[in-house]
């Protein structure tokens, strides 16, 4: 396997390290003044028996590049950028603490791979689209008789009538595995039997597979068969060795961090009774607080948690607190008035069409999008992705507002409920087609048309000497008088 060419300096061990106490008076050791993150800075040992504490950083997500006779490991930049250098002068340096120490993967070099070799699938189909049964059917058989895989599907697309006219199709339906929506709420259950989830349709169906999955996410295949397909990158003309090379293993994916919501209500002077600790919407497990008599749910979401004044014509009037502090109070005088919290997936969505900046989806971040702000000075903001927000009602607020996850489960936030969002600890494992940079930038100007501008034309040679000549005489005349339309 490959090694890192160099050697690091010794450092002090994690016993050492905790067992080391700095007072006022106290002096920092030289190993913290001469830290050095070795992963970032390639200086580890080559020899062989010595792990690999670095990682390997390529720019494309193919394999690492063969090793040559001469050992040598070529290195590129990580996504994540170098590591600083944590001394600063002479003699301050940043106090290493190891029990915050985070080691974290480049996401250019995460690559799928299975324990075991994938069994089940969950394929969800875009509903109400005689366009995709055809598609559906093809990607059904393959899986079943070539791969002798199990597929699971939900009961009413079972239910379409072009499926249940079809008997050719027969003898295949017989052998799915059906689900319904709520079934899923018990979402422990179902992750330990999806290995694989396939959608066909589009970004509202990756949405769709995202909520079905309240925990662990299985890795997700997203065929483009809807209108946009942001979100998804895969063609379906050549969807068999596609299929094949991700059962296989080694194909390149992106984590799309999830918003962890949990909303408390209050229960207005009225119990609520929730069977089965199961809430309302079906999806989600919820718990009923009887000591504070409060109602508390909990949600994953992908693209963003949108609040506003809903059919109220009053403002809307919430405050946004970040980590317990107060930064600001939402103002909003328009009928879907109120402020958006995405992910970078999200920040595609509701987010850029609120004027938010469009951020990758590797980047580790929260964005807070104001919409119809009445102010002039309310911008989006990006906050770093570990804090907690908390979205309650202002006390001069004259009406209530409403939330919605990824545009589902739509409800009324009430005076004394709050909406509590950070980064969850399950992302949802996007397969890719190349990268995550090169899908990412395909989807901007395929699905977004991303700056795209008719070109301007190059002067022919004749016509760039006749401008020179021109300008030139311009030029003579004065810095303010020119002629030449820079236009054409």
């Amino acid at each position: 396997p490959p090694r890192f060419s160099g050697r690091s300096p010794p450092r002090p061990s994690t016993t050492e390290m905790e067992q080391e106490t700095v007072s006022g008076s106290a002096e920092l050791r030289a190993e913290a003044a001469s830290y050095r993150c070795s992963a970032c800075h390639g200086d580890e040992d080559w020899g062989l028996g010595h792990p690999i504490r670095g990682r390997a950083k390529s720019r494309s997500l193919s394999a690492a590049p063969a090793l040559a006779s001469t050992r040598e490991f070529r290195r590129t930049r990580s996504l994540h950028g170098p590591c600083p250098v944590t001394t600063f002068g002479p003699k301050a340096c940043v106090l290493q603490n190891p029990q915050t120490i985070m080691h974290i993967q480049d996401p250019a070099s995460q690559r799928l791979t299975w324990n075991k070799s994938p069994k089940s699938v969950l394929v969800i189909k875009k509903i109400r689209d005689a366009s995709l049964l055809q598609p559906f059917k093809e990607l059904c058989v393959y899986l079943m008789e070539e791969n002798n895989m199990i597929v699971y599907v939900e009961k009413k697309v079972l239910e379409d009538p072009a499926i249940v006219s079809d008997d050719r199709f027969g003898p295949v339906k017989r052998k799915f595995c059906t689900f319904r929506e709520g079934e899923l709420s018990h979402y422990d259950d179902i992750s330990n039997q999806i290995d694989l989830i396939i959608c066909l349709g589009g970004d509202g169906t990756l949405l769709y597979a995202s909520s079905l999955f309240q925990g662990s996410v299985p890795p997700v295949m997203a065929f483009h068969l809807g209108s946009l397909g942001f979100l998804t990158p895969f063609n379906f003309e050549n969807f068999q060795s596609q299929v094949t090379q991700v059962i296989q293993g080694n194909a390149a994916v992106v984590l799309r961090s999830r918003l962890k919501v949990r909303v408390v209500k209050e229960l207005q002077g009225k119990k609520v009774a929730v069977p089965n600790g199961i809430s309302e919407n079906g999806v989600l497990a919820a718990a009923l607080d009887a000591e504070v008599g409060k109602q508390v749910m909990q949600y994953q979401v992908l693209n963003e948690v949108v609040i506003d004044r809903g059919p109220s014509s009053y403002l809307s009037n919430v405050d946004v607190y970040l980590d317990g502090h107060l930064i600001t109070t939402v103002q909003g005088d328009a009928c879907p008035a109120g402020v958006i919290v995405s992910t970078p997936t999200g920040s595609t969505a509701y987010a850029a069409a609120a004027g938010a900046s469009m951020i990758h989806p590797n980047v580790p971040a929260i964005m807070i999008t104001p919409i119809c702000p009445h102010s002039l000075s309310f911008r989006p903001i990006v906050v770093p992705a570990g804090v907690e927000l908390k979205i309650m009602l202002s006390p001069e607020a004259r009406n209530t507002v409403w939330v919605s996850f990824d545009g589902r489960k739509r409800q009324e936030v009430r005076h004394g409920d709050s909406v509590s969002i950070t980064t969850s600890r399950y992302p949802l494992p996007s397969i890719c087609v190349r990268d995550p940079v090169s899908d990412w930038f395909e989807s901007l100007a395929q699905c977004l048309h991303w700056n795209v501008r008719k070109k301007q034309a190059h002067f022919a040679e004749d016509e760039e000497d006749a401008h020179e000549e021109d300008g030139a005489g311009n030029q003579a005349c004065g810095p303010a008088v020119c002629t030449r339309d820079r236009r054409t």
